[in-house]
């Protein structure tokens, strides 16, 4: 396997999406043989030392990979804003008002999912997520829904008073790697209407959720078309897009490359992908 990558040292952070690394895979390893290590702290820290501009984790009401003092630690050794994802349940509002972190992402949550499944539904409890909104405002915390690039779905979002939306990429990340030029054609289309609508709405607009590079994708099939950009770079290049966060790929692609190589490969795509797209 070849990677190759332009050093981010000649990239201006201006070019591209802010990348929001998260760390949630690192605590999944960790607590598989339990123990300390590998320390998500630490990871986090080597992360902003790569160039990453914010550290996304997600506290989960089964605590399956990020822990309690995880979290207090990373508050306690992080310089970048911290995005603290959580389900909108009392527990996590009061324990994002007690940690105070600059950034919040209200997900959906089920116990049984093995990751974030679909997007959160701002229209079917719409009351719960305004409070919610409202209470974390008040406490200081940047509010982002991750919700489904659905017209309906944004529009509550902006009339509960979130300042921001990350829009779901799982759909279009399965499409690129399923090869299925029709479905990818088809969300990505999707995606960019969804993020023009959270725009013309005053949303700022961010996305994720299963987008690699390319070369985390098996090669395509011997007389197969021509290989396109990756779901990053396909992401990356919509000017509305203003944050990525991005987590198992790059953790993933770091097992290959050190997770600062992977950071500053993941960056590097980012910007190619808007530059080319200007």
């Amino acid at each position: 396997m070849t990677f190759s990558v332009s050093p981010a040292a000649q990239l201006t952070a201006h070019d591209a999406p802010l990348l929001g690394v998260n760390i949630d895979h690192v605590a999944t390893l960790r607590n598989a043989r339990g123990g300390a290590f590998p320390d998500p702290v630490a990871a986090a820290l080597l992360a902003v030392e790569g160039g990453a501009d914010i550290i996304t984790f997600h506290l989960r009401e089964d605590r399956r990979h990020i822990r309690d003092e995880d979290v207090a630690r990373l508050k306690a050794a992080i310089g970048v804003p911290l995005n603290f994802e959580a389900a909108v349940t009392d527990e996590m509002l009061d324990i994002i008002v007690r940690t105070a972190p600059e950034h919040v992402c209200l997900v959906p949550e089920r116990r049984q999912e093995v990751t974030t499944e679909g997007g959160l539904d701002v229209v079917g409890q719409f009351d719960r997520v305004r409070d919610a909104c409202a209470r974390l405002a008040q406490a200081g915390s940047r509010v982002s829904l991750f919700i489904g690039a659905d017209p309906a779905q944004i529009e509550a979002a902006a009339r509960a008073g979130a300042p921001c939306i990350e829009l779901h990429t799982g759909p279009l990340a399965h499409a690129w790697w399923d090869r299925d030029a029709s479905a990818l054609q088809r969300e990505r289309e999707r995606l960019a209407h969804g993020l023009t609508l959270g725009r013309s709405l005053g949303l700022r607009t961010h996305a994720g959720h299963g987008l690699a590079l390319s070369v985390s994708r098996p090669p395509a099939a011997q007389g197969a078309t021509e290989e396109g950009p990756s779901s990053t770079a396909l992401v990356a290049a919509m000017a509305d897009v203003a944050e990525l966060h991005i987590g198992h790929a790059l953790i993933g692609h770091a097992v290959f490359v050190g997770l600062k190589q992977a950071i500053a490969d993941f960056k590097a795509e980012a910007i190619r992908a808007r530059r080319a797209a200007a």
